[in-house]
């Protein structure tokens, strides 16, 4: 019977060894991962002198960085009035996720109204454009952060398609007009 025991035992021993080391691997990989970009000033600041060693990016003076991932050759944006038709998916850093469009539903903004590193890349997109941004914190949501899902002084990454572009008229309507 004692021997029956070890014969069963020894195996369910060596199985929980074998899965705690594997346990023990992940932990040190993911923390590796997490490390090279966690949510602090030194993690963004680092992450913002990568991004722009990278050969296929571009950098303007303020610090927004774009990669264009496929080009568009429709629309441009020409005024702040204008109406933009944008998938998107914007996410922090370490990757997660803070806000995106689903699939199939665009978001629609006029294409002043947002956060200024938004405003600047539409002025500088066409219609069927899609690019990567990166948007050191005073071009998105500053010493605010936004809520819960983007702490304060923030690198933000988002990828963006757009869509479309609508032209607002600034002219008046006299048929809607009354007096």
């Amino acid at each position: 019977m004692r021997f029956l025991k070890v014969l069963v035992l020894v195996p369910l021993v060596a199985l929980a060894a074998c899965d705690q080391k594997k346990s023990d691997s992940a932990a040190k990989d993911s923390a590796t991962a997490g490390s090279a970009h966690d949510t602090s000033p030194d993690a963004n600041k680092r992450f913002l002198a990568d991004y722009a060693a990278r050969p296929d990016v571009k950098k303007l003076p303020d610090g927004l960085m774009y990669r264009v991932i496929k080009s568009g050759d429709g629309a441009p944006v020409k005024n702040d009035s204008d109406l933009v038709t944008v998938y998107y998916k914007g996410s922090l850093i370490t990757g997660k996720v803070f806000d995106q469009t689903k699939e199939g539903e665009p978001a629609q903004f006029p294409a002043g109204g947002l956060i200024p590193g938004w405003v600047e890349a539409l002025k500088l997109m066409k219609t069927g454009d899609t690019w990567e941004l990166v948007l050191p914190s005073d071009l998105g949501y500053g010493s605010d952060g936004a809520g819960d899902s983007i702490p304060p002084d923030q690198t933000l990454v988002f990828t963006r398609v757009m869509v479309k572009t609508d032209r607002k008229s600034t002219r008046l309507n006299s048929s809607h007009i009354t007096i």
